[in-house]
């Protein structure tokens, strides 16, 4: 019986103790650019991290964020984000205070159902889960591209600009990075580019 209750204690601790032994990094303090409609995001956060991430159309091509379309195909590539932590990449509403964590966001988070992502899968929804912990992958996280360089690529399917508590056609908008459920309240890798939906 013993053994039992230490074979389901294992895999609760393995997702428990990061949760709960997290400590918030800070803030991100992303740059402010003068272009309306950027499609690079960067910031140096509080825990001496420089991030990026770039938004581009499918086979590279260019994206006009200020006229976006449901279904819309979007990538997003990533760098310098701490791969020891995992990332939702989305739509979300703009809060007004950096200080606080952006949302609600377009289709939600990213299913956590039992479903290993492989390696190189291109899979488009509306948000993606980044998280190299062999744990979260089970449950449909994907994969840093490197892991020590902190790169990634999130592949986004444009969704509804409006839900339940927003819309992305009054309220503003952009497209997101920040810490996964595992560090909610860390607003470190909190970075953005304003979208905006062509009608």
């Amino acid at each position: 019986m013993g053994g039992i209750a230490l074979i389901l204690l294992v895999p609760i601790a393995v997702i428990a103790v990061p949760i709960l032994a997290h400590r918030d990094q800070g803030l991100p303090n992303q740059q402010q650019v003068t272009d309306e409609w950027p499609l690079v995001a960067t910031a140096t956060g509080d825990d001496g991290r420089h991030r990026s991430f770039k938004v581009l159309g499918v086979d590279g091509a260019s994206v006009d964020t200020s006229a976006l379309e449901v279904g819309q195909h979007l990538i997003v590539k990533g760098a310098g984000y701490d791969g020891s932590q995992g990332i939702y990449v989305a739509i979300c509403v703009i809060p007004a205070d950096p200080a606080t964590k952006p949302g609600p966001c377009v289709g939600g988070v990213p299913d956590q159902q039992q479903t290993e992502v492989e390696a190189g899968t291109v899979q488009f929804a509306p948000s993606n889960w980044i998280n190299d912990d062999w744990a979260w992958k089970l449950f449909g996280a994907r994969s840093f591209d490197d892991i020590e360089a902190g790169t990634f690529t999130a592949y986004i399917e444009v969704g509804q600009p409006l839900g339940d508590d927003f819309d992305c056609r009054v309220d503003a908008c952009g497209l997101y990075t920040r810490n996964d459920h595992t560090a909610l309240g860390d607003r470190v890798q909190d970075l953005y580019v304003p979208v905006a939906w062509a009608n």
